[in-house]
């Protein structure tokens, strides 16, 4: 076992593990560290291959939880946002794009800690700009979540709500995703080797954090939510 692979398992195991436990932010833990053990883009394409697979096995047992409105307007943005994330991620340097989008997130945090972030974003215009935000970040840089969990922060769902339909919205966005990378010719042979190599920590991750998830009550869940939210923001800032 080498040093390259007991770091990627272990940032993956972990990544999963947030996602199986929020439902989203699997990509932001990844992307701070994963580039040390491969290309960024090979990083990128692995995790969206990877979270096509989680999403079904999350939603699977929150089926009953989900609620489908705003989910149209959500997909509709995802899919005109997409063709552009790609061409991000093939052709230009997104460093400025990922602090922007740190800073972006850290002031969000920020209204919801000093309590004035909206309780409500009525309104599809609302669902569109998320998903059109979230097709562009998770195709440009691997992190289409924040806009979209901003988005169901403000709905008023449940916790299992919010997260069933974090899951329906991710699969959807994550497959046109892995069809523009196919297209764009990013769904290499060392991408393949890296999703056979790390399958079992992403795996265990992942069911573990499921689990916790049963234990979070709504309060809990919102704050463990905005907390990932600022980690996350400040990983971009940082990272570039």
């Amino acid at each position: 076992m080498s040093l390259d692979w007991a770091l990627g398992a272990a940032v993956i195991a972990g990544a999963f593990f947030v996602l199986g436990l929020a439902g989203f932010g699997n990509g932001l833990v990844a992307l701070a560290f994963l580039p040390l053990v491969m290309s960024p883009a090979d990083a990128i394409v692995l995790l969206t291959v990877y979270t096509v697979l989680a999403t079904i096995v999350i939603f699977v047992p929150l089926r009953a939880d989900f609620d489908p409105g705003g989910m149209p307007a959500l997909l509709l943005g995802s899919v005109l946002g997409t063709p552009l994330g790609v061409w991000v991620l093939a052709a230009l340097p997104a460093s400025a794009l990922t602090r922007l989008i740190g800073l972006v997130l850290l002031a969000v945090v920020a209204l919801e800690w000093l309590g004035v972030y909206p309780a409500r974003l009525p309104g599809r215009r609302w669902a569109l700009g998320a998903g059109v935000a979230a097709g562009v970040l998770g195709a440009g840089v691997g992190t289409p979540g924040p806009p979209v969990v901003l988005f169901a922060a403000s709905q008023g769902w449940s916790p299992r709500t919010i997260k069933a339909n974090l899951q329906a919205f991710f699969l959807v966005n994550q497959v046109v995703i892995v069809i523009g990378y196919w297209w764009a010719g990013l769904l290499t042979a060392a991408v393949w080797r890296y999703a056979a190599a790390f399958l079992a920590p992403a795996t265990l991750g992942l069911l573990v954090g499921m689990a916790l998830f049963a234990r979070v009550d709504h309060t809990r869940f919102r704050r463990i939510v905005f907390a990932i939210l600022f980690a996350s923001g400040l990983l971009l800032v940082v990272r570039g």
